[in-house]
């Protein structure tokens, strides 16, 4: 609890708004970083967070910033969300069905169900939550860079 007391706010919000760059640079850079956060791959969220932002030609250390969307606060909602949002889009997919006698294989083939059901709630919860992110960062960037001017 006194680590949460002793963050400030202001601190880590200048540290972001200094970044250089474009305002397209940035939000790009935190946006690939926040669509890597949805996914449930821990402890390479970062790692394919930075490669994307490479390949997007974004801010790397706002999409290292950004994959911290999933963190141990956030877990448990964020991929619950993913996994009903995947069971949405896949509706006529079999259901996970619990059964003490399962066989390796229904077991192999359920846990195959569940995982394309988090993967594309992922990717999916991911794309709209960056865009979102992107969206709001581009328009911070650009409005300090608007009072800069005048």
């Amino acid at each position: 609890m006194k680590l949460i007391k002793n963050l400030n706010y202001k601190k880590i919000l200048s540290l972001f708004l200094k970044q250089d760059g474009t305002p397209f640079f940035n939000a790009k850079g935190l946006a690939v970083g926040v669509f890597c956060g949805c996914f449930p791959f821990f402890g390479f969220q970062t790692l394919l967070g930075l490669f994307l932002a490479r390949v997007a030609r974004g801010n790397l250390f706002l999409a290292a910033i950004g994959t911290w969307i999933s963190n141990p606060f956030t877990y448990l909602p964020l991929y619950f969300l993913n996994y009903k949002v995947g069971s949405f889009f896949l509706k006529n997919y079999p259901e996970i069905v619990f059964d003490k006698n399962i066989l390796i294989e229904e077991l192999w083939e359920q846990g195959s169900v569940f995982s394309l059901r988090l993967i594309l709630g992922s990717a999916l919860v991911g794309l709209l939550l960056a865009s979102i992110t992107g969206m709001i960062v581009f328009l911070l960037y650009k409005r300090k860079i608007k009072k800069r001017v005048f």
